[in-house]
């Protein structure tokens, strides 16, 4: 009993990470796919690119909402079905990579910023809100989210092993991070050349629907 719930505890935490709210959000609001304009990452900072504020904000809180559902749900009901930290870190990895390959959409997803932050908020409030404090000063200060991401992705696996210690959190924390580095490969060179886009930045693209 203890197996088989763990595997459907993990399979319905990659579906729901397979929920995009940046293609959904943006149907509902009758905006252009995310997909299909600017650096073409159904994610918060892409949808922003569209000129609707409300749609983003509304991807980055669904997109941050899933993350934290997930594990909660499955730490809530760990007692009455025996789920591990094991099966634990297994659901936060598995609702991290639905959001990064995502089975309604082709397995082409995001790049996970919103999603590990609402994971993290789940697995540790305080973790949660120290990587969110760190992504929103770099944010702020050199108004990139590529590098305020980067940034935050070495932050938290560092922070989990110091409070913490090793363990199966530490190592699902370890490993969204290195995805969340590995999805942003293409942000990185652009920072090092001088030219990726800043927040708000439209990338000369309508987003809007004729």
């Amino acid at each position: 009993m203890e197996t088989s719930g763990s595997v459907a505890a993990v399979v319905l935490s990659y579906l729901l990470g397979s929920i995009s709210f940046a293609v959904l959000v943006s149907r509902l609001m009758g905006l252009a796919d995310p997909r299909s304009y600017g650096s073409g990452n159904p994610g918060a900072t892409n949808v922003l690119r569209s000129g609707s504020k409300t749609a983003a904000i509304l991807t980055l809180l669904g997109d941050g909402a899933k993350g934290w559902l997930a594990v909660f749900l499955v730490r809530f009901f760990a007692a009455r079905h025996g789920f591990g930290e094991g099966t634990v870190a297994l659901a936060a990895l598995a609702v991290f990579a639905g959001h990064l390959f995502p089975l309604f959409h082709r397995f082409a997803g995001g790049k996970g910023v919103a999603t590990a932050a609402g994971v993290l908020l789940a697995l540790d409030p305080w973790l949660g809100l120290a990587t969110l404090l760190t992504w929103l000063l770099i944010a702020f200060f050199f108004r990139y989210s590529s590098l305020a991401a980067l940034v935050s992705a070495v932050f938290a696996p560092l922070w989990q092993l110091f409070v913490h210690g090793p363990g199966p959190i530490a190592f699902a924390v370890i490993v969204m991070s290195g995805l969340l580095v590995w999805r942003h490969r293409g942000n990185i060179a652009k920072l090092m050349a001088g030219k990726e886009s800043r927040i708000g930045s439209k990338e000369g693209s309508s987003a809007r629907r004729r």
